[in-house]
């Protein structure tokens, strides 16, 4: 092979592995909805009504939070863990308070494990529909409310609900 084809051929490689590398994120994304594989609750999806409650079954739910590194948030919950009956509405309530000295906009990414069971937690109201401003050194509560779809599987006994706290450099809106 000569230096001219063997010089094509290299950056020929180069350009298709960058548009490759490009072109990961969406396709994660395509792949993550239709295997429900990552826990993705579909960020912007709202339950528009509760179901029957089944009152002969218990899931517990726990609930765990982070915060990206550079946000100078405190953001958290004192509910560590809640056990519901599935169909039962069920509020659960965030703290936040910026500690920066500048409004902050922030929005929080959930993840449901396991992850193939998310389709299963359904809420109503939730902070993590948009991005929420607060301003420098303010504190507020934001409430998220839930039930558990009475059709989970009786196998699991267990969900863990992550947020993760971003700081919003996406749209105007702060919707994902």
């Amino acid at each position: 092979m000569s230096k001219k084809k063997l010089i094509t051929f290299l950056c020929l490689l180069v350009v298709g592995m960058f548009g490759f590398a490009f072109a990961l994120v969406p396709l994660y994304d395509v792949f993550c909805d239709l295997t429900g594989i990552n826990g993705k609750t579909g960020g912007r999806m709202r339950a528009t009504s509760t179901p029957q409650v089944d009152a002969e079954r218990k899931v517990t739910v726990e609930f765990v939070t982070r915060i990206d590194k550079g946000i100078q948030w405190d953001f958290g919950t004192n509910t560590r863990s809640v056990v519901v009956h599935p169909g039962e509405p069920k509020r659960i309530d965030f703290y936040a308070k910026n500690t920066a000295d500048h409004p902050v906009t922030a929005v929080a990414i959930p993840s449901v494990s396991p992850g193939w069971a998310a389709k299963y937690l359904l809420k109503t109201e939730c902070f993590c529909f948009n991005a929420q401003t607060l301003a420098a050194g303010e504190t507020t509560i934001y409430p998220m409310i839930f039930f558990i779809d009475p059709s989970l599987p009786a196998d699991i006994p267990r969900l863990t609900l992550s947020y993760t706290l971003y700081e919003n450099l996406g749209d105007s809106n702060g919707t994902r």
